[in-house]
């Protein structure tokens, strides 16, 4: 089966999925996060849903990261659902989904100012973490930790969440971490900064971020979790829309990605503990012989062809395939009769094997149940994801660097 025959009567212009209609809204830049979701994307999911004939009120993202469309859904006036196993992820997505009074947020900002200043800008530090020591001078990290001390000490709730969000933000800035890179390494050459000057500036590019935002008379119920989507508290029934990208298996390893601010954050005491429950992860527990058997034809060819190359990326993958089957069924179950749902999804590559998770993902959902299921191709623009990179993994504008992901799938169907 073709993918290109499962909607043959689908009318979209030409490279509808590529670009928005609008600037892409500063919000949404508060907080670096890899491969983020175009903000558009929600957007034209709602509009094309409804084009459909479904009713949309309330908009799931099962995979939902950095808040994309948890604050799209919330510019739309729509309820939002959404869960994410990594809690930097969730930190952040809560503070794009919540509403601030820039008067409170200022004043706030001034009395942590002052606590820090009182502070002496030496506080302890709270605990000895080798990584944090592999990463940062002793003087960054008690500049960090009376920071974060002045912060906690004073606030509570979603205002404490929103500076904290910015405490995230200037870990990497602020450390040895190599700007840019897709992998942990060290920048030799890289110039140490102040963490409070680091501060200042992210929470002043929020408050900016912020100051163009306009709210919608009505609050939208906004529900965020930390959790695998299998175990979240979702009712059946419960959705009108489902809008997500899974993360894509042999790409990031998130859990690596987000060590700085889960460890200073304290989510975890080692970052590594976070690596088993992400989809995709090379470190998640797998047992090859009884996942491979349950693939479909077309899953188990793709793994079998990796596995003559890379045997743990052929596991990963059978288990990354028997996950995706395991999320289309949770999809049908937690969406309304007649509602829909969007995966935005790329294929990858290791070693000249192209891993086809597209045509996995379109298979799943026939299998399902799922009608009127659609494949179309998008362009990864520039602008939010660039296609190249250089020697050492970082992402690059050059065309003669290493070409990766140019193009990915937006899979759409109906229950």
């Amino acid at each position: 089966m073709q993918i290109t025959e499962l909607a043959p009567n689908l009318k979209m212009p030409p490279g509808y999925w590529d670009f928005g209609n609008e600037r892409e809204l500063k919000w949404h830049r508060i907080h670096a996060y890899p491969a983020k979701f175009p903000a558009f994307i929600t957007g034209k999911a709602v509009e094309h849903a409804r084009s459909k004939g479904v009713e949309v009120n309330k908009v799931a993202d099962i995979f939902c990261g950095c808040g994309t469309t948890a604050f799209e859904a919330r510019r739309l006036n729509l309820d939002f659902w959404g869960c994410d196993v990594n809690p930097v992820a969730t930190l952040i997505a809560s503070v794009k989904g919540e509403t601030y009074q820039s008067a409170r947020l200022e004043r706030y900002f001034s009395e942590i100012e002052a606590e820090f200043t009182n502070s002496g800008k030496t506080a302890a530090i709270e605990f000895e973490n080798k990584r944090i020591q592999y990463w940062f001078s002793e003087s960054q990290s008690n500049e960090l930790s009376a920071i974060k001390q002045s912060v906690e000490t004073l606030l509570n709730g979603k205002y404490r969440d929103f500076f904290l969000c910015a405490f995230s933000n200037i870990l990497k800035p602020a450390s040895r971490w190599l700007t840019k890179s897709i992998k942990p390494q060290i920048d030799p050459t890289k110039k140490p900064q102040k963490p409070w000057h680091l501060f200042e500036q992210q929470v002043n590019l929020m408050l900016t971020a912020l100051n163009e935002i306009k709210v919608p008379s009505r609050k939208s119920e906004i529900d965020i979790q930390t959790t695998n989507f299998f175990e979240a508290d979702l009712k059946q029934g419960s959705v009108d829309l489902i809008v997500t990208s899974p993360p894509y298996v042999t790409s990031y390893e998130y859990a690596d990605l987000h060590q700085l601010s889960t460890l200073w954050l304290g989510f975890a005491d080692d970052y590594r503990d976070l690596r088993k429950g992400t989809v995709g992860s090379l470190y998640k527990d797998f047992d090859f012989n009884a996942d491979v058997k349950t693939l479909c034809s077309l899953g188990s060819k793709m793994v079998f062809r990796l596995y003559n190359i890379d045997k743990r990326k052929a596991a990963a993958t059978a288990r990354y395939f028997k996950d995706l089957e395991a999320t289309v069924h949770r999809c049908k179950s937690v969406l309304r009769k007649g509602g829909m749902l969007f995966f935005v999804i790329g294929d990858t590559e290791y070693k000249d094997v192209r891993v086809e998770n597209s045509k996995l993902l379109a298979a799943c959902l026939k299998a399902s149940g799922f009608t009127e299921i659609s494949c179309t191709k998008r362009k990864i623009s520039r602008k939010i994801l660039t296609p190249y990179r250089d020697a050492k993994g970082c992402f690059s504008t050059k065309s003669t660097d290493r070409k990766v992901y140019a193009e990915e799938f937006v899979i759409s169907a109906i229950k």
